[in-house]
């Protein structure tokens, strides 16, 4: 069932704020409460938000609560929620927010199958999220007709064998204008099939951004490397306190010696006592 714009809007600012919020130091129950009192009240998100609380306090995490929300959360977003939470996963949350925050804005536009196929698909891809489980979920989305349905399951099971590119082109106008007509139906335009001809055999992805540039298709967050700067200043400025404590040291070893008294002052005898010089 497609949900009203307002109802996308909506799930947008919620993925947002929630992943720009994580940074601070507040409780996820916390944000959810919050985050509650910002949304819309006429839409039915604060209802959902409710019942993920609820179910982030029993199990700790969102993607049972998604899963049993499937008249307003898509299969596809639960999947990619259920990921991002496995433990032994690397999937990166923050990303999962961004790619279900662009996915909703897409959708709160003017979304085509072949968009949001598009999308789901290079999401998966770009994140290693499993074919399988993956395409299993995309097929069950609301905005999929039948024939979309089956063609998506099709591309289950060819997935690897098949250039992702093939299977978009034989489904083209631009495939029935060249061969004259075919048994399947027709799935993607003429545009979309002279673009994945132009990338058969190619990387995946190269369809995938010459898609977003031509069409006007939402794209999928990349992953972003850990910034490792973060932990230069701090690992530096303890070498250096290291460095002065031994030259310290060192002066008082030229000296004549170093003052041992100062590491057993205040320390306690064997009595209890406390040991003063």
């Amino acid at each position: 069932m497609a949900l009203d714009r307002e109802e996308y809007v909506e799930q947008a600012y919620f993925f947002q704020t929630l992943r720009e919020r994580m940074q601070q130091a507040m409780s996820t129950q916390d944000l959810l409460d919050v985050i509650r009192q910002e949304v819309l009240a006429t839409t039915m998100l604060p209802f959902a938000l409710d019942f993920m609380a609820s179910e982030l306090r029993l199990t700790g995490g969102f993607a049972t609560a998604m899963t049993r929300l499937p008249h307003y959360f898509t299969p596809f977003q639960s999947y990619v929620v259920c990921e991002a939470e496995r433990a032994e996963g690397r999937f990166d949350f923050r990303i999962a927010l961004e790619i279900l925050q662009r996915e909703a804005e897409y959708r709160s536009r003017e979304p085509t199958p072949q968009g949001v196929f598009l999308y789901q698909f290079e999401a998966i891809c770009r994140n290693r999220l499993g074919y399988d489980r993956g395409l299993e979920a995309i097929a069950g989305d609301s905005i999929f007709n039948a024939d979309w349905s089956q063609w998506i399951l099709t591309v289950r099971r060819q997935v690897g064998l098949i250039d992702i590119a093939d299977l978009i082109y034989v489904r083209s106008e631009l495939y029935r204008q060249q061969r004259g007509s075919t048994e399947k139906p027709v799935l993607f335009g003429e545009k979309e099939g002279r673009i994945a001809l132009a990338n058969r055999q190619k990387d995946p992805l190269f369809l995938f951004s010459a898609l977003q540039r031509q069409l006007g298709y939402p794209n999928v967050p990349r992953p972003r490397p850990e910034d490792v700067q973060q932990y230069v200043l701090p690992a530096l400025q303890r070498q250096v306190e290291r460095l002065e404590s031994r030259l310290i040291l060192l002066e008082e070893d030229l000296r004549g010696g170093i003052n041992l008294k100062r590491f057993y002052e205040g320390r306690k005898t064997d009595g209890g006592e406390r040991k003063t010089e």
